[in-house]
């Protein structure tokens, strides 16, 4: 997977332009290599900011490359727990890309993705949960996303899980330890604690899944398609909600041609907006096109957006749309309310308590409300406020499983079933929960996370 022993060295800020670059160096030659990349001829100062200049000298007359700021953060107290050193240049893509060329030539190794954040959670800086809640933090669009991996890296789910490990160990010992000495007779818990402990613990693990569905979308986010006859004032509706014109509006009825996407933040939630082709019998190879990759795009949207426009009648591809809909989590946005209505909303037949809302896509009246009700339709009407602890689809699926093995545990206790089954259940279950914090993970997976990293963390 990754050498853990070696130097590496990465640019730990974004690509392009800027006020500054960092460079990170990561291992037990980062203060040497730092030391041959600076014109001084003392090492660095712990912790002490010091402002340097890097100098080429592997040409035959040393030339300065920038002035820059230099920290070095010995072991293990550094982000890593290896020696550290980061040197704060001026952000351009020459120099920061010379001075990882130079540090390459002076013993370091290119940093694979991850791979700082892996020797962090190799060294115990961190676990594999907060190791994740890294990934989220530098990936997150919003606040809410950011303040849900934020939670995660301060250790809130892993306190609990902790608590949640040491509730069956100490439970797992006294059953081993009555298997100890069965000849003796010794009964270290009864049948009837054991159930009433497995029990409690099962209960602490329902109450961490209370809500994943919610995490999983705040974490992930959604795809929200738009989808109407042509001209009825999609793209405008579209620029609408992103608050910035996005997609072309013009009176010509079948404009958009392909999918429009864009990432807007609703209350919390990375909703990704598709504006999509009018959906009517397609009159050309291009449109049938467009029609069709609408329709894909409806069959991986979390929601739906049907536009109408309520100064016209009713069309048959205005009913085509509401029938094709009818199955998915959709919003009824009735378009043009700053004009004279041809029809009721009652006309559309729809059930009581319908997500039905009158909009202005020009002039942007309503849309507080739409964005309210297409997030309460996300969302099925759940407070955003108090985010629930687990987002990440690996921990959901793996406290699933702990809960799996803890029910049968209890059922088996209950019954009377010999304590080396209990037993089994309950080791089963703890073994998921070491999988998730990254005690007992297979490298697989390991790589799986890390590679999904940014090069430089």
């Amino acid at each position: 997977m990754f050498t853990p022993d070696d130097t590496i060295v990465a640019v730990a800020t974004p690509p392009g332009r800027g006020g500054l670059g960092v460079v990170r160096l990561s291992g037990p030659g980062a203060s040497t290599i730092a030391g041959a990349l600076l014109d001084r001829s003392e090492p660095l100062r712990p912790r002490h900011a010091t402002l340097a200049r890097i100098v080429d000298q592997t040409a035959v007359v040393s030339i300065a490359v920038d002035q820059v700021v230099a920290t070095s953060f010995p072991r293990p107290g550094s982000y890593t727990g290896d020696d550290v050193v980061e040197i704060c240049a001026h952000g351009s893509p020459v120099l920061l890309s010379r001075i990882v060329t130079l540090a390459r030539a002076a013993g370091a190794r290119l940093a694979e993705p991850g791979e700082f954040t892996l020797r962090a959670y190799l060294n115990g800086r961190l676990d594999l949960v907060q190791a994740e809640a890294v990934a989220d933090l530098v990936e997150a669009v919003t606040p809410l996303q950011a303040r849900v991996a934020f939670d995660q890296l301060e250790g809130t789910v892993t306190v609990r899980i902790r608590e949640l490990d040491r509730q069956l160990f100490d439970l797992i010992a006294r059953l081993e330890a009555s298997l100890d000495f069965p000849a003796e007779g010794y009964h270290f818990v009864e049948a009837g604690e054991v159930v009433v402990v497995v029990g409690a613990i099962r209960g602490q693990v329902e109450a961490l899944l209370d809500g994943a569905a919610r995490g999983r979308l705040i974490r992930e986010g959604c795809q929200v398609v738009i989808l109407g006859k042509p001209n009825v004032g999609k793209s405008t509706l579209f620029n609408q909600l992103l608050g910035v014109v996005r997609a072309i509006v013009t009176p010509v009825a079948g404009t958009t041609r392909d999918l429009v996407t864009e990432v807007t933040d609703l209350d919390g939630l990375a909703v990704t907006l598709v504006d999509s082709a009018g959906i009517r019998p397609a009159r050309d190879p291009v449109e049938e096109e467009g029609v069709w990759r609408a329709r894909q795009a409806l069959g991986v949207a979390s929601a739906a957006v049907v536009v109408l426009d309520r100064t016209g009648p009713l069309a048959p591809e205005d009913w085509a749309v509401l029938e094709e809909t009818a199955p998915v989590r959709r919003v009824v946005a009735v378009n043009k309310m700053d004009e004279p209505a041809s029809w009721a909303l009652e006309s559309l037949g729809l059930a009581a308590g319908a997500a039905i809302v009158e909009v202005s896509a020009r002039t942007g009246e309503g849309f507080e409300g739409l964005r309210e009700t297409l997030r309460d339709v996300l969302t099925d009407g759940e407070s955003l406020t108090d985010p629930p602890p687990v987002a990440n689809s690996r921990h959901i699926g793996l406290l699933e499983r702990v809960a799996e093995a803890l029910g049968a545990a209890e059922e088996a206790a209950a019954t009377g079933a010999a304590e080396e089954f209990v037993l089994a259940d309950l080791q089963r279950g703890r073994s998921a929960l070491d999988e998730l914090t990254g005690k007992r993970t297979p490298d697989d997976v390991l790589q799986h996370i890390f590679e999904q990293f940014c090069i430089g963390k």
